[in-house]
């Protein structure tokens, strides 16, 4: 699974440094590190959108925001990389 957070200008201002520290804190928590890579990339054109854009694998989810994240992680991230884990 790649998980792609937006660092480009207009994500950085919504605090996508903070969102990359919580995704990294939480891929360690959960001992996700052999399933998820984690990367940043610039701009993904979803500027005028709330929150940060953080791309998985083909999939752009935009408004992810520090409040947001939690379920967010567990929703889009957790699950799905729990279930390729046990191979469903």
């Amino acid at each position: 699974m790649i998980v792609s957070i937006c660092v480009g200008s207009s994500c950085h201002i919504k605090g996508s440094q903070k969102i990359v520290e919580l995704m990294k804190n939480a891929v360690e928590k959960h001992h996700l590190g052999d399933i998820v890579t984690l990367c940043g990339s610039f701009c993904q054109k979803h500027c005028d959108s709330p929150g940060v854009t953080v791309q998985v694998n083909d999939t752009t989810h935009t408004g992810v925001t520090v409040e947001g994240f939690h379920d967010f992680f567990n929703n889009q991230i957790l699950k799905p990389a729990l279930a390729e884990k046990e191979g469903f």
